[in-house]
């Protein structure tokens, strides 16, 4: 589905990648929980500037462009489906050593 492509990112990109996309989606995401159905670059940059933070301005265009004329709702649904049927890794730890009699 198209709505899981921007979401997709954040699974294959490195850590320090993901921390500057999630800042543009958690602005986003702020932005819409405020009223403003459709959040634009300055109302983003505004809101991270509010915090001390710097957009980056083409990864905040990708994200814009990915995300214009889509239901937010519909496009974080998407990507959890596609997440949960991603393997998890797993294996539980192992389980403690028995104490050695007193």
């Amino acid at each position: 589905s198209d709505c899981s492509i921007e979401l997709s990112i954040f699974h294959r990109a490195p850590r320090s990648h993901l921390v500057g996309d999630m800042k543009h989606v958690a602005a986003y995401l702020l932005a819409q929980l405020g009223g403003n159905a459709s959040p634009s670059e300055g109302d983003i940059t505004t809101i991270l500037g509010a915090v001390g933070a710097e957009p980056d301005s083409e990864k905040l265009s990708k994200l814009l462009s990915s995300l214009e004329g889509k239901d937010l709702i519909e496009v974080l649904a998407a990507g959890r489906a596609k997440m949960a049927s991603m393997p998890s890794g797993g294996g539980g730890g192992g389980g403690g050593g028995g104490g050695g009699a007193a």
